[in-house]
């Protein structure tokens, strides 16, 4: 089992160093009208003023997508307030600062209408600004299934890390790892759906437990097209899988077991990323875990400790 790091000291296990000046609030409120200071080596570590218009997205940010209500509502809290926290960004060598933590609060600056904003000027290899980005993003904002497990790979492929390596690093379980890399063997249509929030990450898992493609896609419309729950996706999933072809599977009933049977099973399956049923009662029964190829029996193994 991997070691969780720590993420509630947030990037402090990442970057070394402190603050030593605290930006004004008041100031930046008024329209962020404070002058430029100058940068040069000194000011590695040291908190300046920076033209907004010379921060640049980082090309390796792992979050893609930007609520425009919430930019707008963060946006006002600025123009109150000001920013409290300043961004993190590199010196990119050509008069721009590329952002390695801060852009969605350099977006809802640049609305407020300020023109330069609280930064911190750090020196990174391309490989931690990558890791940077990813766990900041990881404790601030959520990502969505699909970017956070592209940001894992990205990682991954960058560093030539291991799952159990890459665990370490972000302070997650490996489990966690593998759950969310799986999710990228989805069709680009289920992804999507993933990024939207029309379908959950339990509702891609019992996708991708379903072995024929056409099964698969059955299931997926029906997901989206009768609004199934995780549980009753798992069933069907189960059903088509025994009869992947012959027509329509049995109509699933509700359950009437305990509900503490139901949010257990969701646990086991949420842990495990696979299809999980509980057979039983409260005082006895039997777990079964489905596997579906060798690969899932592998990562099954390991997960349970082999």
């Amino acid at each position: 089992m991997a070691h969780k790091a720590g993420l509630g000291r947030g990037l402090d296990a990442l970057l070394p160093g402190g603050n030593s000046a605290d930006p004004d609030p008041g100031e930046q409120a008024k329209g962020g009208k404070a002058a430029e200071k100058r940068i040069g080596p000194e000011s590695q570590g040291s908190v300046v003023q920076i033209a907004i218009d010379r921060l640049v997205a980082n090309p390796g940010q792992p979050r893609k997508n930007f609520d425009e209500t919430e930019l707008r509502e963060l946006a006002d809290s600025i123009a109150e307030h000001g920013i409290i926290q300043p961004v993190i960004a590199a010196d990119s060598g050509d008069g721009s600062y590329i952002i390695i933590a801060g852009e969605r609060r350099t977006r809802a600056a640049r609305l407020a209408g300020l023109t330069t904003i609280p930064a911190i000027i750090r020196k990174y290899t391309d490989q931690k600004r990558l890791e940077v980005s990813l766990i900041e993003n990881i404790q601030r904002t959520d990502l969505n299934p699909i970017e956070e497990a592209a940001a894992y790979k990205n990682l991954m492929d960058f560093s030539h890390l291991s799952q159990e390596e890459l665990a370490v690093r972000v302070g997650k379980n490996r489990s966690t790892i593998a759950n969310a890399l799986r999710l990228l063997k989805l069709p680009a249509d289920v992804q999507k759906s993933l990024e939207t929030g029309s379908i959950t990450s339990g509702h891609a898992r019992a996708l991708l437990a379903v072995t024929e493609k056409s099964a698969r896609e059955k299931l997926f419309k029906e997901i989206t097209g009768k609004g199934l729950s995780v549980r009753e996706a798992e069933k069907r999933a189960a059903a088509l899988n025994v009869t992947p072809a012959a027509g329509e599977a049995p109509e699933i009933k509700p359950s009437k077991r305990a509900a503490e049977l139901d949010a257990m099973e969701e646990k086991f399956i949420d842990k495990l990323g696979t299809k999980v049923v509980i057979e039983g009662d409260l005082t006895k029964g039997r777990i079964r875990v489905d596997y579906f190829s060798m690969e899932d029996l592998d990562r099954l193994y390991e997960i349970l400790g082999g």
